[in-house]
């Protein structure tokens, strides 16, 4: 589904962007304030909305439960999902991922900011885990509930904000009025706080990553609050571009960014495997239950969505403009890889690895 993107949306992004830089700028503890805040709102509005939906709504709006061959609910899209490489239920689930990780990457800004919150990491494993569970039971209640409420085919035509649109239909005259702005608020609460986490994570990674020489060390540099000034610009202007690129390119960098969590993720689970097997005497703070055998099966599983995420008949491919765009990633992150080089010569690894963790300032 196309849409139009106009100058007052462009105006109103860059302002966005500037007061979410200005806020991040001042310290983690600014940021932290204004992410209570709106995750407040957030679930606040969910919640409301979820309800709404249950009283408003009827078990049969959830009718069928998989259909990808109707070319009256797709419209224009119904010739693209020719080349769907799932035909069931199951591989429909499956085809999820191919995004879902995007989704699920604002989870990584809470051990991306333990740093600036006190550097105790002994919680970090089991506050990631509950967070990402309770997410997960969160949204999945809310897919229930607005799929209850409104039939989902109806739904794929609504005009934007559709979650909000939506309760205009249900509810005529001033409740869904009311409830349409509502979820509205709530939506871009959820909104401005993956915006915000995103330069504050962000930031810090690069910053970790310069301390440890993998990339230049001018993203190591920090003003007076301990705020990662040159990865704050980074995101600004990367912010900054997304309005220009258009909006066709949304879905494409969604599942792009996917990809690249899901290798990061990939990764980090043959580490830990590998870790397990190599150093068994370092010290963890944090025990993942099943141990190696927890750890060997993320690796697998997330080895296999990985590759699944390049292959066209896979349910979990992302598409060829957001594999381009991956190469491109790829290729950035060798390149400052290299240029870093020199940096790294002569550092043992101790160095290297106080440098990442912030045990280590120069």
């Amino acid at each position: 589904m196309e849409s139009g993107i106009y100058l007052t949306h462009i105006i109103i992004g860059v302002i966005c962007s500037l007061l979410i830089f200005a806020l991040n700028m001042r310290g983690l503890a600014s940021a932290a304030f204004v992410q209570k805040i709106l995750c407040i709102f957030l679930v606040g509005c969910a919640v409301v909305g979820a309800i709404a939906a249950l009283i408003g709504g009827n078990a049969e709006n959830l009718r069928p439960i998989y259909d990808v061959s109707n070319p009256e609910i797709y419209g224009s899209a119904a010739e693209d999902l020719k080349e769907v490489s799932h035909n069931s239920l199951f591989g429909g689930c499956f085809a999820i991922v191919a995004q879902a990780a995007f989704f699920l990457a604002g989870f990584e800004t809470i051990p991306q900011g333990v740093e600036d919150a006190g550097g105790d990491i002994k919680s970090v494993g089991k506050t990631v885990v509950l967070s990402v569970s309770m997410a997960c039971t969160f949204y999945a209640i809310l897919l229930f509930c607005f799929g209850y409420g409104y039939p989902w085919q109806e739904f794929a035509h609504l005009s934007r904000p559709a979650a909000s649109t939506m309760f205009k239909l249900v509810f005529p005259g001033a409740a869904g009025q009311i409830l349409f702005w509502v979820l509205t608020i709530g939506a871009i609460a959820g909104l401005f706080t993956t915006w915000n986490g995103f330069f504050t994570a962000s930031a810090n990674l690069l910053m970790a990553m310069a301390r440890g020489r993998l990339i230049p060390q001018v993203f190591a540099k920090q003003n007076a609050n301990g705020v990662a000034v040159v990865g704050q610009v980074v995101c600004l202007c990367l912010s900054l571009m997304g309005p220009f690129l258009g909006a066709n390119l949304i879905d494409s960098i969604t599942c792009f960014s996917a990809a690249a969590f899901m290798l990061s993720w990939t990764l980090t689970a043959w580490s830990l495997v590998m870790l397990r097997v190599k150093h068994p005497e370092m010290e963890r703070p944090y025990k993942i239950p099943g141990d190696l055998g927890m750890g060997l099966f993320a690796a697998i599983v997330m080895t296999i969505v990985f590759v699944g995420a390049f292959i066209k008949v896979s349910p979990f491919f992302v598409g060829v403009l957001s594999i381009k765009m991956f190469v491109i990633w790829v290729v950035i992150g060798i390149v400052f890889y290299l240029v870093s080089g020199g940096q790294r010569r002569g550092l043992s690894e101790a160095e290297l690895e106080a440098g990442v963790f912030g045990e280590h300032k120069g």
